[in-house]
């Protein structure tokens, strides 16, 4: 019997490939005056964010505590006997988990070989770059103008959905880019453990407390982008654009001028829409996806302003100027810029 030849490997190839995909071989001889720079921390393999462990362990000590007063309160008689209709969220949860799963497997479009296959490639690749046991089902449902995708599970499955406005007539992505990275932030959700049962059931109670469940959805969504930037990092720029202007727009959205805006919008009302947000805010979420050394800002804005120099690694620049200042004398009758606080 033949013994089939070993799969080749590219000798420098700065994100790991997809095992049993052979990477193409340089056409050219390297420049020996250039190098690949260390990957920075968080531009190799996926890392959960700092603070989504120990938010997720305050959660769930907290829905434990509240479950447990509630049935106290309720065998003392103090409070109403409606309340024990809380315990009965084990039900209510797989029954919602059910209808959600159903809901796209009857009325959406499966990503298969030959049912947007552009799509059902980046599904496999982001599956097998994450080491899953098998791929998720992905479906494509109607988007009605929002621009949106999210992963679930149900029982031991686990599935995608993306929403049709990330698709053009013919099933093809404007972005091809921007949509691996989203389906690689989805899959990433699958990978991180996101959607389990056991970990939805567990955490139930304590991400219904404002502040509290939103620091845990942020952190998460930081995971998420971390696998999303590991499958596509050419993506990031153009995924920040989409979900920010859409998928008409995103190619005139300057991915270094509204991660700059992180730095320079500030205020109490700045830090309080991403404090009650379940993602972090936009400007935060692309400073994060520029700067992989370290990771993303949950509570505080970025205060340095970088540039990227290749491989998630960054250099700090004098910070610019607003990018909506202008020269002085050069707006019509006399009006001035709006001032900036």
């Amino acid at each position: 019997m033949d013994t089939p030849a070993p799969i080749p490997r590219a000798s420098m190839n700065p994100i790991p490939n997809v095992p049993g995909v052979v990477d193409p071989l340089p056409e050219t001889a390297p420049d020996p005056s250039r190098h690949w720079l260390r990957a920075a921390r968080f531009a190799v393999r996926p890392q959960l964010h700092p603070w989504e462990i120990p938010v997720l362990i305050l959660v769930i000590l907290t829905t434990t505590v509240l479950y447990a007063a509630i049935i106290i309160l309720v065998a003392l008689g103090m409070v109403n006997q409606l309340l024990l209709g809380a315990l009965a969220f084990p039900l209510v949860l797989f029954v919602i988990r059910g209808l959600t799963y159903a809901t796209p497997r009857v009325n959406g479009v499966q990503m298969t070989p030959t049912q947007f296959p552009e799509g059902h490639r980046m599904v496999v690749a982001a599956a097998a770059r994450f080491g899953l046991e098998y791929v998720p089902d992905a479906y494509v449902v109607l988007g009605n103008g929002q621009i949106n995708a999210f992963a679930s599970g149900h029982g031991f499955r686990r599935f995608v959905v993306v929403y049709s406005d990330l698709f053009e007539v013919g099933g093809a992505a404007r972005s091809p880019e921007a949509l691996e990275f989203i389906i690689g932030h989805e899959v990433g959700h699958i990978a991180a453990g996101h959607t389990s049962y056991w970990r939805q059931l567990a955490t139930v109670l304590g991400t219904s407390i404002p502040l509290l469940g939103g620091a845990l959805s942020r952190a998460q969504e930081y995971s998420a982008d971390n696998y999303g930037y590991y499958a596509k990092p050419v993506g990031a720029p153009g995924a920040i654009g989409v979900l920010a202007a859409g998928k008409y727009m995103l190619s005139a959205v300057d991915f270094d001028q509204f991660a700059d805006r992180a730095t320079h919008e500030r205020g109490f009302f700045v830090h309080l829409v991403n404090a009650v947000s379940t993602h972090p805010v936009l400007t935060w979420r692309a400073a994060a996806l520029r700067n992989r050394t370290r990771a993303g800002a949950m509570l505080l804005r970025p205060r340095q302003i970088v540039r990227d120099i290749g491989s998630g690694n960054v250099v700090a620049v004098p910070p610019p100027a607003h990018p909506a200042t202008v020269p002085p004398g050069s707006l019509p009758n006399g009006i001035e810029p709006p001032p900036r606080f």
